[in-house]
């Protein structure tokens, strides 16, 4: 080989490696397996790679990266640059979102959901919460309001809840035990063997999650209308990671959250069009709990507000006003549907 070959080859290389080291490959952490409540963050992970034309890819990892309950530890020591997580995991590491999980806020669908938890993603209370965690809010993972399935006899009345065993996190868990249930927070993953063992007696969950995790197969009844409140799980990327980023990239990103969070929408309302059939194929019986019964158990809620404003204020949170914005945001909302 020449000289001049020898030079112009180990300029190729440079200019090959220049080429690799410029393309940006994020991990991601979830868990479980690919479901509804996932959907998002792999539509995400394309538009943002067809942007890109291949420059920023995201390898999207079930469980190999991280335990669930684990997932923002990760995001604060740069394991990964992007996860998921939910707020009842760890409620005193998030605790400004927790007003998202207070029970009976009165979200019904799960547009209203999406829009509750964006305007308190983007409090400035939040934002300084999760950065002591180096985290940044991206975008929700919206979910409709939890009900539970139960093995033996249908649970349709406050009273019939006392001494129960429900597998229920957050605002959830406080609003069962305050009408005599025993909740307990084994994690999504753990829900099947605790129900299957007789640890509990029921699970709280979303849709999806009673599918996927298997709770629904030892089920002989679920709640139709109990719609206690929900479970707040975010998606929240590493400041650092999220700051390398170009701006090309950047924006590649912030401008796929939009059709990602549309297509999630879309694709778990075709998941609750078919929820009937899925009972009825697994021989699940549902339950309509009387208005009567709801309206008791609505009540419960009231004091679980104002302690979770008081407990937020003694603790310099603004309590009071993430709990104003949430209903300010449902107004808000329905004004515009």
């Amino acid at each position: 080989m020449t000289k001049l070959a020898a030079q112009s080859a180990l300029v190729l290389a440079a200019l090959s490696l220049a080429g690799e080291a410029a393309a940006t490959e994020w991990n991601v952490s979830v868990w479980g397996k690919r479901r509804a409540f996932t959907e998002h963050i792999h539509k995400l992970a394309e538009l943002v790679e067809e942007k890109t034309n291949g420059e920023f890819t995201m390898n999207i990892s079930y469980g190999g990266l991280s335990k669930n309950t684990d997932n923002l530890d990760g995001i604060s020591i740069g394991a990964f640059e992007m996860a998921q997580f939910c707020a009842g995991y760890h409620p005193d590491k998030n605790r400004a979102i927790t007003v998202l999980e207070l029970p009976f806020m009165g979200v019904n669908t799960l547009a209203e959901e999406t829009a509750v938890s964006h305007a308190v993603y983007a409090h400035p209370a939040v934002a300084e919460e999760m950065a002591n965690w180096n985290a940044r809010m991206l975008m929700t993972s919206p979910m409709p309001q939890y009900n539970l399935v139960g093995t033996g006899e249908p649970r349709d009345t406050l009273e019939s809840f006392d001494g129960m065993r429900v597998r229920a996190t957050g605002g959830l868990g406080e609003a069962f035990k305050a009408v005599g249930a025993v909740p307990t927070s084994v994690t999504s993953s753990e829900a099947y063997q605790a129900m299957e063992s007789g640890v509990v007696d029921t699970v709280a969950f979303a849709q999806h999650a009673h599918l996927s995790f298997g709770t629904i197969n030892e089920a002989d009844w679920w709640t139709a209308n109990l719609n206690p409140g929900t479970v707040n799980c975010p998606v929240v990327v590493n400041i650092d990671a999220y700051d390398m980023l170009s701006d090309e990239e950047r924006e590649a990103l912030e401008s796929s959250i939009p059709e990602a969070i549309d297509y999630y929408l879309s694709n778990y309302g075709e998941l609750l069009q078919r929820w009937d059939s899925v009972l009825e194929e697994k021989g699940v019986t549902k339950v309509m709990v009387s208005d009567a019964e709801l309206e008791k158990f609505a009540e419960v809620a009231n004091p679980i507000h104002t302690a979770w404003i008081e407990e937020m204020t003694a603790q310099g949170l603004p309590g009071q006003e993430l709990y104003d914005l949430v209903n300010s945001t449902l107004e808000d909302t329905r004004a515009s549907n």
